[in-house]
């Protein structure tokens, strides 16, 4: 039995919202049961319960029900706002305000929710035939950030390139961090790496991020991604290629830079060459 699909218009991907991650295991959990292959309307009602969250997300029933009638209730007020138009179809910039469901009903004795999309966001969900992005609901089920989920579906949308450059203020937008986090240093250590983490924890994808400065300010994230099991293929090569680079205390120097140096900029999972090149890149722009 295939696993349940989550279709969204790339125009929804990049929307700027904010929701938990119950409220996001809700929405995900009935967009997956949108159908595609026909027109929908928005009297059309989708379900889910307690158990069906927690047998996807790997938590307790227990749970599962005490966190799905307060992100019920808090679904009805929740906005998005979006730009452009839906499924590609049209050129002028255009920006609309409006929100996810018209009715959410909370059965309490069943711990299920009930819920209407509104007719707004119909066309950003079913179908889709150009400029939209395909997951599995496995994929994000047992990730425990919002921004995690959020940051999937980015780099899902340009799965084909395995490269995603955003800016850094465009993706505070996107995630409406507000006042959150102004410096970057809290933002990277708040947002960006938890959702990394649990990217390669949970997902089908390993991911990998670097940044880029505009001058002297640091204007970019890049992100660097791919299927695991292409990683575990280019694992196998590291593995080879560190029978000739030797262990980290006999490493050599690379472009002149010391290996002390190339040491303090490794991160996990590089070639000592990546790391290289990472404090070269470093040296010439504090020289500049």
């Amino acid at each position: 039995m295939s696993q349940p699909q989550i279709y969204k218009s790339n125009a929804l991907v990049e929307a700027q919202y904010r929701l938990s991650v119950a409220e996001q295991r809700i929405m995900l959990a009935c967009i997956s049961q949108v159908r595609r292959d026909q027109p929908i309307t928005d009297d059309v009602l989708y379900s889910v319960s307690a158990a069906e969250i927690a047998a996807i997300s790997d938590t307790s029933t227990k749970q599962a029900y005490r966190e799905l009638e307060k992100a019920a209730l808090r679904l009805k007020r929740r906005e998005v706002r979006l730009v452009a138009e839906p499924n590609g179809q049209g050129h002028k910039r255009k920006i609309m305000l409006t929100g996810w469901v018209q009715t959410i009903i909370y059965v309490e004795e069943e711990g299920r929710v009930e819920l209407r999309f509104t007719k707004d966001m119909l066309p950003y969900l079913t179908q889709l035939t150009e400029q939209f992005t395909r997951y599995a609901l496995a994929d994000i089920a047992q990730m425990t950030s919002s921004h995690a989920i959020r940051l999937y579906e980015l780099l899902c949308q340009w799965r084909d390139t395995g490269r995603r450059e955003v800016e850094i203020g465009w993706l505070r937008e996107a995630l409406q961090l507000d006042d959150k986090y102004p410096v970057l240093k809290d933002f990277k250590r708040r947002v960006i790496e938890p959702a990394i983490e649990q990217i390669n924890e949970h997902s089908p994808l390993w991911v990998k991020w670097d940044q880029r400065k505009t001058g002297r300010r640091v204007s970019h994230l890049i992100f660097t991604f791919g299927e695991k099991t292409d990683e575990k293929k280019g694992r196998k090569k590291r593995q080879e290629e560190q029978k000739t680079l030797g262990p980290p205390g006999e490493r050599r120097s690379v472009y002149g830079i010391p290996p002390e140096v190339i040491a303090k900029h490794a991160r996990p999972g590089d070639e000592w060459e990546d790391a290289a090149l990472r404090a070269l890149e470093t040296r010439k722009s504090r020289q500049h």
